[in-house]
């Protein structure tokens, strides 16, 4: 039997190439950055958490940098997009993963106008601001790969608040148009929506600890003796954003375990 040492090396698969991940500092977002550099990736963490990505940074070492970036300023994205290409020499991947859940209110009449407009501006003005801009420095280069985080939400509803359902359907057809203009320029875009994940913004919203959030969200999903991590969305971008996805393009790839399949309340299957 041979060793450890005779077992083939895991390739690299994001060897040389440079990602801006917006959302970096925590959750989904840094879950990814460290995945990405793992993969041999130079990693720009954009966030407005200044701490929690400057500690992510150091732990990383030179492969990954901080800039605080607030997505719904323009100025800030593209100074974010330009300070990679600055610092890492070009941009291969943009990662628009920043987002918020906003407000804990379920009916429509109590939701505001300043609700809606506060969580679409997050959710998904962030993520054109980030597709132009990434766009920008892509088309020159007639390359690139931009991934965004949508959710369960576009696919099935009542999962979620008015405004967050909506943003999230959004990045889906941003996603889809996107693709379909940038494709001439060999730029693939596409998105990624995850079912519920035990994350800080997840469980500070329902005010839930790690193993609560997860044993509610397994209460109800569709795919039993299975815990969704947030680790297991990076490597859903992590395919995205390597050549094993090299010609797929303009789609949602939806981590959900098959939760939006169907109606949970009709199910023939149940004599199983």
């Amino acid at each position: 039997m041979g060793s450890v040492s005779d077992l083939p090396v895991i390739a690299r698969k994001l060897e040389g190439k440079v990602a801006v991940i917006t959302g970096g500092a925590s959750g989904i977002g840094e879950c990814t950055a460290r995945l990405f550099c793992k993969h041999g990736a130079k990693v720009v963490i954009a966030d407005v958490q200044d701490e929690l990505g400057k500690a992510v940074c150091a732990n990383l070492g030179s492969a990954a940098a901080f800039v605080r970036c607030d997505v719904t300023d323009e100025d800030d994205i593209s100074k974010a997009v330009d300070y990679a290409v600055e610092k890492f020499g070009k941009l291969d991947i943009m990662f628009n993963n920043a987002g918020i859940t906003g407000p804990n209110k379920n009916s429509i009449l109590d939701y505001t106008k300043s609700d809606m407009e506060k969580v679409l501006g997050v959710n998904f003005v962030g993520p054109f601001l980030g597709t132009k801009h990434a766009a920008r420095v892509m088309i020159p280069a007639r390359r690139g790969c931009i991934i965004s985080t949508s959710s369960v939400a576009a696919v099935s509803a009542g999962l979620a608040s008015h405004g967050y359902t909506c943003s999230k359907h959004a990045v889906v057809g941003l996603t889809k148009n996107a693709a379909f203009e940038l494709g001439r320029f060999g730029i693939r875009v596409n998105c990624v929506s995850p079912h519920g994940v035990s994350t800080p913004l997840a469980t500070g919203f329902v005010n839930l600890t790690n193993e609560e959030f997860e044993g509610l969200v397994a209460s109800f999903s569709n795919l039993k003796g299975v815990i969704l991590k947030a680790e297991d969305i990076a490597n859903a971008v992590l395919y995205l954003a390597s050549d094993d996805a090299k010609y797929v393009s303009g789609q949602n790839l939806v981590v959900d375990g098959g939760f939006s399949l169907g109606n949970p309340s009709v199910d023939v299957f149940k004599v199983y």
